[in-house]
């Protein structure tokens, strides 16, 4: 029998405990395991509990605080040792704060000895609502709040949590939100994911007894998924697409990436730059936090420069205007290809040696 596992998520860590301690109330028969990493020891904190209070308590050093190490050595094994213990019938765990959960669930929807013991739930999103618009489309950092994983922690508070709500199968907030960010969250989120104004008001049971979904989940995620987006009808955030087939100007991207990558909005999707024609490039960022890297090769794949942004308020206007000055022309596209056939294209930096590009 495979034990349900509900996986709490979030980016300030009292809005994380607060949510984690509701279910377990709700689930008198569950397990709670909380990790959290100290960004300056580098060390690990598992803590296991029920109702009958704390099971153990230990700190795992890390070779590096980072997610996947997190994961690899104390997460995913813990979790199937509760799974196996059988003394509980619900496993509610608290990922460390600014941690997404899309890795957790891709091993579980492929390991198949992991399988066995646990099926993942619902994957929650706990946010705080005080001031909700400004944590997703603001230019906060991680380490700015304490909330960061090591000390080169250089992400961003508005980056880090919606992608968040946009892997979750809920969302919840610790107080009623503001119709502005609660239009904002649903046009993050999932359209079938419900917004939970109140840690009180989560359901355990329904939640355990839900089945995650990761290949939905994470498509509506992943920057190189060409799916349409359904409207937002009438709504106080706005959403805009821009796409085409043609790659950015590495040169143009490096002097005019601000035009696109700045401001009160949350950005994300794929291009490509025909000095690495085979690479799927990953765009992410919120609040002028940009992050890019390479993502995955093409493949079979028509190569597409594809950017979602999402904000509240009044769409900028020179957005699409960014967006097709930094596109090669079709005069660019169709010059002599060779000349794209360089050593370096001034992206190094972010997306390593074109050399190893796939």
């Amino acid at each position: 029998m495979r034990v349900p596992l509900v996986v709490v998520t979030g980016v300030d860590p009292a809005a994380i405990d607060a949510a984690m301690l509701s279910l377990s109330w709700d689930l008198p028969r569950a397990v709670a395991v909380r990790h959290v990493i100290d960004p300056e020891s580098q060390v690990l904190t598992r803590t296991v509990s029920d109702a009958q209070g704390i099971v153990e308590r230990e700190d795992i050093p890390l070779e590096h605080a980072c997610v996947s190490c997190a994961l690899r050595e104390d997460i995913l094994p813990t979790l199937e040792r509760v799974a196996r213990d059988r003394r509980w019938s619900t496993i509610v765990a608290a990922l460390p704060a600014g941690t997404e959960a899309a890795q957790l669930g891709s091993v579980l929807a492929t390991n198949s000895r992991l399988a066995r013991h646990i099926r993942l739930s619902t994957v929650v999103s706990a946010l705080g609502g005080e001031h909700l618009v400004h944590d997703l489309l603001a230019d906060d950092l991680l380490r700015e709040r304490g909330w960061h994983s090591n000390p080169w922690d250089d992400r961003g508070v508005g980056e880090v949590a919606c992608a968040q709500v946009e892997y979750a199968d809920l969302v919840v907030v610790d107080r009623d939100p503001t119709r502005q960010a609660r239009d904002l969250l649903r046009a993050l989120a999932r359209p079938e994911v419900a917004v939970v104004p109140g840690f009180d008001r989560l359901e355990g049971a329904a939640l355990a007894a839900h089945r995650h979904q990761h290949r939905p989940a994470d498509a509506w995620r992943s920057p190189a998924v060409t799916a349409e987006l359904p409207t937002l009808g009438e709504s106080r955030a706005w959403r805009l697409h821009l796409t085409s087939d043609r790659p950015f100007h590495p040169e143009r991207l490096l002097d005019q990436i601000e035009r696109l990558g700045t401001g009160a909005h949350r950005s994300r999707g794929c291009f490509w730059v025909p000095t690495r024609p085979g690479v799927a490039l990953e765009w992410s960022g919120a609040g002028g936090q940009l992050s890019i890297g390479s993502h995955s090769s093409w493949g079979r794949r028509t190569p597409l420069t594809r950017l979602i942004f999402t904000g509240v308020g009044t769409a900028p206007t020179e957005l699409a205007a960014a967006f097709d000055d930094l596109l090669l022309s079709p005069d660019e596209l169709n010059r002599d290809p060779r000349r794209w056939d360089v050593l370096e294209d001034g992206l190094e930096p972010w997306l390593g040696d074109i050399r190893g590009a796939a």
